[in-house]
């Protein structure tokens, strides 16, 4: 079993940055993806940003040029960097690891992009 908690949410201007933290506890060896996930009110969970245990990178074009995903492997840490904030980033974040042939998911933090 994997625990994922994510922490770093809040209210955040337009134009602003927040920085998302992943904590991975348990039989966290062998996990081969971790990433972010978001989901706003009325639609789907969308891919924000993954890495591979390479260090491999997918970002969503949508926020491309903002936000920078990091896996700290020594720390178990996740982290996504959310810079340029747009209203339209407002969503639950939830963090993702994928190992062998199990997912896990974390509970979300709250990201709110509002003036």
């Amino acid at each position: 079993q994997v625990q994922l908690v994510e922490s770093g949410g809040g209210l955040v201007q337009p134009g602003g940055s927040l920085r998302l933290s992943c904590a991975a506890s348990g039989n966290t060896a062998l996990i081969s993806v971790m990433g972010w996930y978001r989901q706003a009110p009325g639609k789907q969970r969308e891919l924000v940003a993954s890495i591979d245990s390479s260090g491999v990178t997918n970002v969503a074009s949508s926020v491309k040029g903002r936000f920078t995903i990091s896996w700290d492997k020594a720390k178990n840490a996740l982290y996504l960097q959310m810079d340029t904030l747009k209203p339209d980033d407002t969503a639950v974040y939830v963090c993702h690891a994928q190992r062998i042939r199990s997912t896990y998911w974390g509970q979300g933090t709250q990201v709110t992009v509002s003036s």
